[in-house]
């Protein structure tokens, strides 16, 4: 009987510690926990994707570049040659790789959320520009809206496990190509103080949108020393191709200190080899030849590896964001980035699933599980995202920071240290204890320090589920979802600067859809 009431106290003690609030550096998993344990290329494997993409470099090259681009790459000794296609020297490529910025820090506004982009240090975030939200009660999907935008980084601005956040759906509601860059922009940069992606159309976008990041940043000079806003670049169309706009607003970022992400992402099997192996060739050689572009516009600027190679159902042609084969490709993808030790991101938790479903659940996650042990740096798409990026579920979010919690602590892996390995708790237990370690001292030690636990999962006996109203993961994420989303307004953008903002450009979402107690969220 004594024994069965200390049991009860000490699991009443382990109760109240875990409801403690606990202090960020003592929490078991951090943001930039080390990858890179998981290998799907032999060392010899990685040397020979790397000659390969040399090779198409060098004797394919590149079609339809821009002739600034044409310019700087000449210039440097690579050449035009009788198709058009640009031609990239192996030892020009070579030299950019050895010579391009390493250990960049990509900045939030507030400093705690900054990323230390250097080795195997993981983080995962958001991505995606999906077209429609799903309603996982009535499973309907409608257009994504820029009220939608908003509300999804402010909800990503509250989950511990997120650790950017890209803009994840198309503002629909927005017609003018202009007005959505701007308010893309603005809805993310209002919503979170994480570190934000975003994109731009036309080079005259990204520039009419920087006075409103020097703004918030306190001046154009601080806003080059602490970018808080990356730019995603499409600059290449798969297979081989530069896109001409998407080069110009690059060469535009660049020249405004803003971090890019390089961005290549065929499709295995339509615009990319349906080999996985040709697949990562062509991805890398595409980067590859974006990171000498950026490199020549501004030496060291910071730039992201950003290899993305898709995967089509080859019986559809459809794409498969949750497949095995997109799994193990994007963590090639994110051993090539650590093969040349450059900032890298890759895209995982692509769900074909069309809900948050158990469908969603293991696509999820065995493409994040590789993606983060992969050791790329970033980890885009991770959250969030259903139908091979056409949708969005904001309950999803809420599920999938659970996931990445638990996935975060596989990649911190086992410390083993003199006290890790618990001879003296071992003998503690067995020669003078209760032969249990349930109240020990290093348990109740660790306990917040070593172990990750769920908000949304359940762990109750069935009879303790059965008694707080029988409710599945999903259930429980719309509850937090409503009060997260009556309750959860980031205020780092105070209204005096909001004012001076929608002077600067002409912002579409209404200051009440900002604000507590709105008929949005309140019903």
């Amino acid at each position: 009987m004594v024994e069965s009431k200390g049991r009860r106290g000490g699991r009443a003690a382990r109760r109240a510690l875990r409801a403690a609030p606990v202090p960020q550096e003592q929490r078991p998993v951090q943001p930039g926990m080390e990858g890179g344990r998981y290998k799907p290329l032999t060392d010899a494997e990685v040397r020979r994707v790397h000659q390969a993409a040399l090779d198409v470099l060098e004797q394919i090259g590149l079609s339809q570049a821009i002739p600034s681009c044409v310019e700087l790459v000449t210039q440097a000794g690579g050449k035009l040659d009788q198709h058009g296609r640009l031609l990239f020297p192996r030892s020009l490529v070579e030299d950019t790789v050895a010579s391009a910025a390493r250990n960049i820090i990509l900045h939030g506004q507030d400093s705690k959320h900054d990323m230390e982009l250097s080795g195997n240090k993981v983080y995962f975030g958001t991505a995606g520009a999906a077209v429609h939200i799903v309603d996982s009660e009535t499973r309907e999907y409608r257009e994504s809206t820029l009220a939608d935008l908003y509300d999804i980084a402010r909800l990503v601005d509250s989950l511990e496990h997120i650790h950017f956040f890209q803009r994840s759906i198309v503002a629909r509601d927005i017609t003018d190509p202009r007005e959505m860059d701007l308010n893309t922009c603005y809805a993310c940069v209002s919503g979170t103080n994480k570190h934000v992606g975003t994109s731009y159309v036309l080079p005259e976008h990204l520039t009419d949108s920087m006075p409103m990041l020097h703004t918030i940043a306190g001046g154009e000079a601080r806003w080059r020393e602490r970018p808080f806003v990356s730019m995603s670049s499409c600059f290449v169309v798969p297979p081989l191709r530069f896109a001409e706009e998407a080069c110009t607003t690059l060469e535009a970022g660049v020249r405004s200190g803003m971090p890019i992400l390089l961005l290549a992402a065929g499709q295995a099997g339509a615009t990319s080899p349906a080999s996985l192996a040709g697949a990562v060739v062509q991805e890398v050689a595409e980067v590859l030849a974006g990171l000498v572009y950026v490199n020549l516009i501004v030496p060291k600027h910071p730039a992201i590896f950003g290899t993305w190679p898709f995967v089509s159902d080859l019986r559809t042609g459809a794409m498969s964001g949750g497949s095995g084969e997109q799994a193990v490709l994007m963590a090639a993808c994110g051993q090539m980035g650590r093969f040349y030790d450059l900032p890298t991101g890759i895209a995982a938790g692509m769900a074909d699933s069309k809900l948050p479903d158990v469908q969603s659940g293991y696509e999820k996650a065995y493409t994040n599980v590789l993606a983060g042990h992969s050791g790329a740096n970033l980890v885009y798409e991770s959250a969030g995202m259903q139908a091979s990026l056409l949708g969005c579920s904001l309950e999803s979010y809420i599920i999938d920071n659970d996931m990445l919690g638990a996935i975060n602590r596989t990649v911190r892996g086992i410390e083993v240290t003199e006290d890790s390995l618990s001879i003296e708790a071992i003998r503690d237990v067995c020669v003078e204890g209760p032969n249990h370690f349930l109240g020990h001292d290093q348990t109740m030690q660790l306990m917040q320090k070593d172990y990750v636990y769920p908000t949304i999962g359940d762990r109750d006996s069935p009879k303790e589920w059965a008694e707080q109203g029988s409710q599945v993961a999903l259930e429980r994420a719309r509850t937090q979802l409503l009060e997260t989303m009556t309750s959860h307004f980031p205020g780092h953008i105070n209204d005096e600067l909001d004012s001076q903002i929608r002077q600067i450009i002409p912002v579409r979402l209404p200051r009440e859809n900002m604000q507590p107690g709105t008929p949005r969220w309140a019903t």
